[in-house]
């Protein structure tokens, strides 16, 4: 049976295996791989589904490439795989393909991003025990050099980060791309405590429905996305006209819409206290799932990284895009180079064969970034680098100025001002939002659909006279009042293209948004600290973007964009403080006119880590 979904959930599906499958090709004489198909056992019984592929001809004792996914191992023929992971299996590698317990084959119970289980109880299991039981199967049932490295993207790179917690001692490399972190703060399903709606919903529903992968399309039928959440009204409609309860993960969501100790001991934060392997964590620039994830896991690994074995490199891709095709547009954005196939080839591939066959070190820099605009690779002895990076303080200013001065008037009572209305929020990207189509690249749309909007603030510089290189985190501070209770604050840096731009004329005036990310207001104080906002007083919000490495061009112009909603990526905040969102009633929803400031001490502004001389 054909199966269709949603074109963000499609990239998962796709890449969880570590790599986009590629099409059939066309049929060799004699197969790459000779392929077996077993059922593993695991410590509590279970049997865990597992294809493994062994190469037809080698004259060594070969490592072991090991897959992990909920998304399901499919019936990959052995050129199928050969052509998904070229640049491994050029070099020699088995590889076992495995559904996770409770997909597809495999037995017993799935549990979504199940937690990490109590040491103390010698009958526990979680997703670090099945790892290790089938790593111990595979060393026993096929001929192999005793190495075991583990990838994957999405799902599948934090089953990669659940085995290296507690490795078994053949885990000798592992290349999370894209892991989630911590799913309240700023993965999949919450953005510093705002909902991501279209996204928890689509996806909880596509894998709790059914053990296998159920389309989304059977419940979110409009045309237009927008309108079909936008008819779905406050969030208890969801479970009360579709799910019944019958969705564990969408429960968890209401029974914990705060920071408490569920999403807390879910997150990686109290786990990563030592690099256990040589670790190779990978991002994306627009990574429109998980960028929070492997730059906070890099992070947290490198506090402990006493041997230096953790490395992470990033890139100009959104989900997945390292993994598929050749890494040189994204959208309309031209990079000038084939950057996903150079990451296959020449960083991935080496990390691998270099802890894995004993081949040349790869040498890779404490953090390898590829830095936009000007649109090459950058080694870093560290990240965020320390050398040569100051902030600097961009605010804005009046008539829409946006400037490193600080503002003339010292008042402090200057402001910006726009009404929202939770029943007519700010699109994510530009109506129809379709079902199946713009997923992918919406991260990289052009701004100017937002940019007209009443309800959406802008500040711009005057045209640069020198580059601006970003490098490092961002932080947007805002001071801010609204007359409703509680509202949520969404901030976009943009790079504005010249309006006559000769490289490409299509890209001329394009509004190309470099960091935008959502802070949820009752959340001002502390994530886990949940508190009305004072109604028209004027508070200070506090938005960190993840990492970035950007050269605002000269001749180009920087731009900040200010709203309240960001639908359907982003829930509507009802505006007035209500204890738990997934259960405000209609009636609690209201508009609520807010207020920017941008002079004296109540000057917004945004810290840029700026390298060298910013002009």
């Amino acid at each position: 049976m054909k199966i269709t979904i949603a074109p963000f959930l499609r990239v998962l599906v796709t890449v969880a295996c570590f790599a986009a499958i590629a099409p059939l090709a066309a049929q060799q004489p004699e197969p790459p791989f000779t392929r077996s198909e077993v059922m593993v056992p695991m410590r509590d019984g279970v049997r865990l589904h597992t294809f493994i592929y062994v190469p037809t001809h080698n004259n060594e004792k070969l490592p072991i490439m090991f897959l992990r996914t909920p998304y399901g191992t499919g019936d990959m023929s052995p050129a199928q795989l050969a052509g998904a992971l070229s640049e491994l299996t050029a070099d020699g590698y088995i590889i076992a393909n495995q559904d996770i317990r409770g997909r597809f084959k495999s037995e017993g119970q799935f549990v979504m991003l199940r937690q990490p289980r109590d040491q103390k109880d010698k009958n526990a299991i979680d997703e670090s025990t099945d790892a290790y039981d089938t790593i111990e199967y595979l060393l026993k049932n096929t001929s192999n050099n005793g190495r075991v490295g583990m990838a994957g993207t999405s799902y599948g790179a934090w089953l990669t980060v659940m085995a290296a917690l507690d490795p078994h001692p053949a885990l000798k490399a592992a290349v999370p791309a894209a892991s989630p972190a911590d799913m309240w703060i700023g993965d999949d399903f919450h953005h510093n405590g705002a909902f991501r709606l279209s996204y928890g919903l689509e996806y909880t529903y596509m894998m709790e429905s059914s053990k296998e992968i159920t389309d989304t399309a059977r419940l979110v039928n409009n045309y237009d996305v927008y309108e079909w959440y936008l008819k779905l009204g406050p969030l208890a409609n969801a479970d009360a006209k579709y799910f019944k309860k019958g969705l564990p993960t969408w429960n968890d969501f209401v029974n914990h819409p705060d920071y408490d100790a569920f999403w807390k001991r879910q997150g990686f934060a109290p786990w990563l206290n030592r690099v256990t392997v040589p670790t190779l964590n990978v991002a994306g620039w627009w990574d429109q799932e998980d960028f929070y994830g492997p730059i906070t896991i890099y992070e947290l690994l490198e506090r402990h990284d006493t041997e230096h074995k953790n490395f992470l490199v990033v890139g100009p891709w959104n989900h997945g895009g390292w993994s598929r095709g050749d890494g040189r547009k994204l959208g309309p954005v031209d990079f000038g180079s084939e950057t996903s196939a150079y990451y296959r080839k020449e960083i991935m591939a080496k990390f691998m064969a270099h802890y894995l066959k004993d081949k040349p070190d790869p040498n890779l820099p404490e953090a390898l970034t590829f830095r936009t605009g000007d649109n090459k690779w950058v080694r870093n002895d560290a990240w965020p680098p320390k050398q040569n990076v100051a902030e600097r303080s961009l605010y804005f200013q009046e008539k829409g100025g946006l400037s490193f001065e600080p503002p003339t008037t010292t008042t402090g009572s200057d402001f910006d001002n726009y009404i929202s209305d939770p029943d007519n929020p700010v699109p994510y990207r530009q109506r129809p939002i379709l079902l199946k189509t713009g997923w992918t690249t919406w991260q990289v749309n052009d701004q100017r659909f937002a940019a007209d909007r009443p309800d959406v603030l802008n500040w711009e510089t005057e045209v640069l006279m020198d580059d601006v290189t970003v490098s490092g985190k961002i932080t947007a501070n805002l001071f801010a009042s609204t007359t409703g209770t509680d509202g949520d604050w969404i901030v976009k840096l943009i790079d504005v293209y010249p309006e006559n731009y000769t490289a490409d004329p299509t890209m001329s005036g394009y509004e190309l948004m470099i960091a935008g990310d959502v802070l949820r207001g009752r959340y001002r104080n502390g994530l886990e600290k949940p508190e009305p906002i004072p109604a028209n007083s004027v508070q200070h919000y506090r938005i960190g973007f993840p990492a970035n490495d950007h050269v605002f061009k000269k001749g180009h112009r920087i731009m900040v964009q200010v709203q309240s909603s960001w639908f359907p990526v982003i829930d509507r905040n009802p505006q007035k403080f209500v204890q738990n969102i997934f259960m405000a009633k209609e009636s609690d929803f209201q508009k609520a006119t807010q207020r920017v400031y941008r002079s004296g001490n109540q000057a917004s502004y945004i810290a840029l880590p700026v390298l060298g001389p910013a002009k």
